[in-house]
C-alpha cells in the first residue's frame, strides 16, 4: 500500500466502501467515554457522521457508527483509517500544488504518527483528548484538499471538519483552523461531552489541533529551563537532588529527559504501563520500576552517588507521594503533569483502582468516577503538603492541578482562603524570566526528514545566538547563555521522535534572525528542503490562561482573551502559512484561549518578508500586553523593540506612586 500512497492521499474518501475490521488492539486506545446524549441526540450524531458518505453506503455504515457511539462514546470511523504508514515523510513525497500545503500535510501526519501520538487510532495526539480531527473522514478529506490546493486558496477547518477550499491570495494563510470555539455560555465540560459526541466540535489541546506537535521534545527545553531555575531559586545543586512528578503519556514525557539534562535524580509516576514503556523504549526515561520499596532503594543510591537517573514508577502518583512521605525521602522539587485539564475523561485516575477498573467505572458510573477522582485529589494534596512542610518546593505545572484540587475541596488555599498556597511555574519562573522578555518555545521542523539538515540548523542557530549574546543587555544574558548551551548539546540528548524537529526558547530578535538564516540556507541549498517554523501555543502572546500563561499578569486582565485573538488575526494578515485558535488547551476546555501558527520557509524573498513581519508581531503583541500590565521586564523589552523598529509605537503605562494609593485606604 505504501507504493500507492500518492493515489490514496489524493483520493480522499475512497470510491469503494472499505471492509469493516476489528479495532486494532496493538496500539493504546483512548478510554471509552460515557454516552450522555439523549436518544434524539444519538440519532443526530449518526446523521452527522453519515453525511460524509454517499447514501448507498449508509445502510452498511449505520450499524458501524451506532456500535462505535455506544461502545466508545464517540464515532471515530475506524473503517476508514488509512492502510498506509502514518508518519512524516520528506516534503517532496506529498502530491501538492503548494509548498506550504505539502508542509502542512507533513505536520498532520507527524501529529498522527503512532510513535508520536498518544492514541493514534482515535486521532488524539496528547493530553488524553487533544485531537487533530474528530474522525477519519475528516482526515481523508483534509489531505485531499491540501493535495489540490494552490497558493490562491485557503482551507477553512471547523474543529477538525474541512469546510472547504475558498479563493484567497498568496499572502493569505493556506489553512485557518478553529477548535472548540463555543458560544461562551456553552463552554462547560458537560457541553464538551455533548457537542464532541455529536461530532460538531473538538478539543484541539494546543499543538494537536494546530498540527504543530513535535512529541515530548516540544516542552523539554521549557521543562529544562524551569527545573534549572527552580534549583537556582532554591540555591541548591541539582546533583544528588530529587525531583518528583507524574505523567508520561504526552508532553509530560519530557520531564525525565529534562531532569537528566539538568543533572538531578527524578521520579515520574505513570498509571498507564503502555505509556511508561513507550517512553522507556524511546529513551526518554532510564528505568521502569513497579515496586515502591525497590524504587526508593534505587533512588537513594542514585542520590548518594550523584548520578542523574530518571525513574518511572508504574503506578498511581498518590501512592508514590504517600510512600515518599512515610520513608522520609528528601524531595527537593515537586510538581504534577497528569492531564488534569481532563480529570474525568482519562486525564487522572483514582488511587485504589486499577487502570482497567477506573476506565470501566468512568464509562458505567461517571458520577461515582468523579467522586473517586476528587477523593484522590484530596489525598494527593495532603501528601504534597506534608512533604512541603519538610522542605520541598512545589509548583503547579499548568495542568490545572491547583484548580481541580480546589474544586475537590482539598487543602490547597493559603491562610486567607483566597489564593492558592502554591504558585504556578509561570508566576515563579517562566513569566518574569522568559515571557515578559519575549522568550518562548520557538520550534522548527526540517521538511527533508534528514538528521543532517537538523544538525545544520542547530549550527546555524548557535552562530546567531552567539552573536546576539555579545550585545544582549544584562537582564537577558543568563537566558542567552542557557540557550547557547542548550543548542550545543541538543543533538546529544536524542530527543527526535517523528519529524526532525528542534525546540528553542528564543526572543523576537533571535527568532527573526534564526529564521532569516534558515531561509537563506534553503535558498543557497545548504539545506536540502524547506524548514517549517512554529511554536508551542504556550508562549509570550499565543495564550490567555489565568492559571498558567497569563498567571503573572496582575492588572485584572488575566481573565480576558483579547491577546490570543489578536495574535491569530495579526499572524494571519502578516504572512503565516497557517493559523489556529482554540478554546481549551493545557488547563482545559472553557479555561483558556490559545492561538498558533506555522510558516514554511521555502527560500524565497517572499518568505523573508513574511517571517520578518509575522515573527516580530507574534512576540511583541504579547510583550506589549504584559508591559501594559506593568510587568517590569516587559516594559524593558518593549522599549528595546521600539528602539529597533521605529515604526512600532506601543502604549506604555505610567506607574502610580504607592503613597497616593495608601492615602485612599
Amino acid at each position: 500500500m505504501e507504493n500507492n500512497f500518492e493515489f490514496l492521499l489524493k483520493q480522499g474518501i475512497p470510491t469503494v466502501l472499505p471492509f469493516s475490521a476489528p479495532r486494532d488492539e496493538v496500539v493504546d486506545h483512548a478510554p471509552a467515554r460515557p454516552l450522555t446524549l439523549t436518544k434524539e441526540e444519538q440519532m443526530l450524531a449518526i446523521q452527522n457522521a453519515l453525511r460524509y458518505f454517499p447514501q448507498a453506503w449508509h445502510e452498511a455504515l449505520i450499524d458501524d457508527f451506532w456500535h462505535e457511539l455506544h461502545a466508545y462514546g464517540r464515532i471515530y470511523m475506524y473503517r476508514f483509517r488509512p492502510t498506509y504508514l502514518m508518519k512524516a515523510r520528506p516534503i517532496e513525497d506529498y502530491p501538492s500544488r503548494s509548498k506550504a500545503a505539502a508542509g502542512i500535510m507533513l505536520m498532520i501526519q507527524n501529529n498522527l504518527d503512532p510513535q508520536v501520538a498518544q492514541f493514534p487510532h482515535e486521532l488524539i495526539t496528547y493530553g488524553g483528548n487533544g485531537a487533530v480531527f474528530q474522525n477519519w473522514a475528516q482526515y481523508l478529506l483534509t489531505m485531499k484538499y491540501l493535495s489540490e490546493m494552490t497558493d490562491q486558496q485557503t482551507l477553512h477547518m471547523y474543529s477538525g471538519h474541512p469546510m472547504g477550499l475558498f479563493p484567497s491570495n498568496a499572502y493569505a494563510p493556506r489553512v485557518i483552523i478553529t477548535n472548540g470555539m463555543m458560544i461562551p455560555n456553552y463552554s462547560s465540560p458537560q457541553d464538551y461531552e455533548k457537542f464532541n459526541a455529536l461530532g460538531v466540535t473538538q478539543y484541539g489541546q494546543m499543538t494537536a489541533g494546530s498540527y504543530m506537535y513535535i512529541g515530548p521534545q516540544g516542552i523539554v527545553h521549557g521543562t529544562t529551563i524551569t527545573l534549572m531555575n527552580a534549583f537556582r531559586k532554591l540555591g541548591k545543586s541539582p546533583k544528588g537532588s530529587l525531583f518528583v512528578s507524574a505523567g508520561l503519556g504526552g508532553m509530560s514525557g519530557a520531564q525525565p529527559k529534562a531532569a537528566n539534562i539538568v543533572g538531578c535524580v527524578s521520579i515520574c509516576a505513570e498509571v498507564n504501563e503502555i505509556a511508561a514503556r513507550k517512553r522507556h523504549e524511546q529513551g526518554w526515561v532510564d528505568q521502569l520500576m513497579y515496586d515502591l520499596g525497590e524504587l526508593v532503594d534505587a533512588v537513594r543510591k542514585a542520590m548518594s552517588d550523584g548520578v542523574a537517573t530518571s525513574f518511572a514508577y508504574v503506578g498511581n502518583v498518590v501512592d508514590l507521594w504517600e510512600y515518599l512521605d512515610e520513608q522520609n525521602l528528601e524531595v527537593a522539587i515537586g510538581t504534577d503533569q497528569t492531564s488534569l485539564h481532563n480529570p474525568f475523561g482519562g486525564g487522572y485516575y483514582p488511587s485504589d483502582l486499577t487502570l482497567e477498573a477506573s476506565r470501566e467505572l468512568m464509562k458505567v458510573d461517571p458520577d461515582q468516577f468523579v467522586k473517586e477522582v476528587r477523593r484522590t485529589l484530596v489525598n494527593h494534596v495532603d501528601a504534597v503538603n506534608k512533604l512541603v512542610a519538610k522542605g520541598m518546593y512545589f509548583f503547579d505545572y499548568g495542568n490545572a492541578f491547583l484548580l481541580e484540587a480546589s474544586r475537590a475541596e482539598a487543602d490547597i488555599f493559603d491562610a486567607q482562603g483566597i489564593h492558592f498556597k502554591y504558585s504556578s511555574y509561570v508566576q515563579d519562573i517562566l513569566g518574569p524570566m522568559c515571557f515578559d522578555y519575549g522568550f518562548g518555545p520557538f520550534r522548527w521542523v526540517c521538511a527533508s526528514g534528514l538528521s543532517e539538515d537538523l544538525a545544520k540548523t542547530d549550527s546555524i542557530a548557535i552562530d546567531v545566538l552567539e552573536e546576539l549574546a555579545k550585545v544582549s543587555p544584562d537582564s537577558i544574558k543568563q537566558q542567552m547563555h542557557d540557550n547557547i548551551h542548550w543548542m550545543k548539546h541538543a543533538g546529544e540528548h536524542k530527543m527526535v521522535v517523528g519529524s526532525q524537529a528542534r525546540i528553542l526558547y528564543a526572543d523576537a530578535e533571535g527568532r527573526v534572525l534564526i529564521a532569516e538564516a534558515f531561509n537563506r540556507a534553503v535558498r543557497e541549498k545548504q539545506l536540502s528542503a524547506p524548514v517549517i517554523l512554529g511554536r508551542d501555543h504556550h508562549d509570550v502572546s499565543g495564550t490567555d490562561s489565568p492559571y498558567r500563561e497569563t498567571s503573572n499578569i496582575y492588572d485584572g486582565s488575566a481573565f480576558t482573551a483579547d491577546m490570543s485573538i489578536h495574535n491569530v488575526l495579526g499572524d494571519a494578515c502578516r504572512g503565516a502559512s497557517w493559523v489556529s485558535i482554540h478554546n481549551g488547551g493545557g488547563v482545559g476546555w472553557g479555561e483558556v484561549s490559545n492561538g498558533g501558527f506555522g510558516l514554511v520557509l521555502d527560500g524565497t524573498t517572499e518568505a523573508d518578508d513574511k517571517l520578518r513581519n509575522m515573527l516580530f508581531y507574534d512576540v511583541n503583541n504579547g510583550i506589549a500586553r504584559r508591559s501594559w500590565a506593568r510587568n517590569p521586564g516587559a516594559n524593558e523589552a518593549i522599549t528595546r523593540a521600539m528602539e529597533r523598529r521605529p515604526d512600532l509605537k506601543v502604549t506604555v503605562p505610567y506607574t502610580v506612586d504607592q503613597a497616593l494609593l495608601d492615602r485612599l485606604s
